[in-house]
């Protein structure tokens, strides 16, 4: 899979930056974590560091930390969650101009097992990428799960599959983020965020039924149980955040013309198992402006589409099909699919070493 190089994305992210005279404006206050939608996100994530995380890797931490003090004024180029990060940001200056003296906005913190003394280049990288992020967790090796709750953490994205899924057995709202094939123009005015639905938005029960009865049990099931409510999983609460961000634009007047935009993008097919999922949304009082029922179709050509500025799935065939195409894909590693991996996921590997930063 192709993957940008550092200074294509370098260039990519500085024309944008320039063309946008929003991002030279005045730094506003963050909001109080009690009040925010509050979104963590390791350095790998946020910023491409693989040349950074090779040198952790094969010539261990004090040459690691000795390249990042060399180079520390040398901004780190964007990483896949970055477009993310940008598009939250917009969304929180059009908030700021209808509610000035409202606190429910996003608020981004960066979380990561970095040292301190890397501190300086990601405090550069920020500031040139003029980010607005003043929260920083930088644990010096430790594991950074346990820092989530006490930032009210809503999201939590990070490159580190393994610390993703202590997130999740935390019961915290967590993804692994993967860069895509290609890098893909993205709206600069609406956030739009695509989930997958079961083990991601619903619970896996559904999907524990196909994995072992097969698909027709599977749609006698959805149908038997059409008017009983899935339980949530663990993305459920994130959307439910973004739903109550876009009511505050509603109330505006500004239903068509929300920045924020949300998709359901799932395998299941409408008329044998789409009923369920919509009656669920409907039943805990949330929705999403669009709803994709592919049937088992690829998700990756639909994405293309739609350009989300991040998909969330459970299964790494999605995933990686998603990425593929340019869409910057999430994996929520949750669910009865975890112990079905898929042809694919012997390359995951290189993607999670034993030992890294994040």
């Amino acid at each position: 899979m192709y993957k940008p190089t550092v200074k294509e994305m370098h260039n990519f992210w500085e024309r944008k930056e320039t063309c946008n005279p929003s991002s030279h404006s005045k730094k506003p206050k963050p909001p109080k974590p009690q009040n925010a939608i509050t979104i963590a996100v390791s350095s790998r994530a946020l910023f491409s560091m693989d040349l950074e995380q090779d040198i952790y890797e094969q010539q261990g931490m004090e040459a690691y930390l000795s390249y990042q003090f060399q180079h520390e004024t040398e901004p780190f180029a964007p990483g896949p969650a970055f477009p993310f990060i940008k598009a939250v940001e917009a969304v929180n200056a059009k908030l700021r101009e209808l509610y000035p003296d409202g606190e429910e906005l996003f608020d981004v913190v960066l979380m990561t097992s970095n040292h301190a003394h890397v501190g300086l280049r990601l405090i550069n990288s920020i500031n040139h990428h003029k980010l607005f992020i003043e929260r920083f967790c930088m644990t010096g090796g430790n594991s950074p799960i346990g820092y989530l709750k006490a930032y009210h953490a809503n999201l939590y994205l990070s490159a580190d599959s393994v610390k993703v899924r202590e997130a999740i057995e935390e019961g915290i709202a967590a993804a692994t983020v993967f860069s895509p094939g290609k890098i893909s123009e993205v709206q600069e005015t609406q956030l739009r965020v695509a989930f997958d639905g079961d083990a991601v938005l619903f619970s896996d029960e559904s999907e524990r039924i196909y994995k072992a009865h097969g698909l027709d049990k599977f749609f006698e099931h959805e149908k038997a149980h059409e008017n009983k409510p899935l339980d949530h999983g663990p993305l459920k609460g994130f959307l439910e955040a973004l739903g109550k961000l876009q009511q505050k634009f509603y109330a505006k007047g500004q239903r068509m013309d929300c920045p924020i935009r949300t998709y359901l993008v799932t395998a299941r097919s409408a008329a044998s198992s789409g009923t369920r999922a919509l009656k669920t949304l409907r039943s805990w009082g949330l929705e999403t402006d669009e709803a994709l029922f592919l049937a088992g179709a690829p998700k990756g050509p639909m994405l293309q589409k739609i350009r989300p500025h991040i998909f969330f799935d459970d299964q790494m065939f999605h995933v990686e099909g998603a990425a593929e195409l340019g869409t910057v894909a999430a994996h929520v590693p949750y669910g009865i699919a975890q112990r079905f991996p898929s042809k694919i996921g012997k390359d995951i590997k290189k993607d999670v070493p034993d030992k890294q930063l994040v």
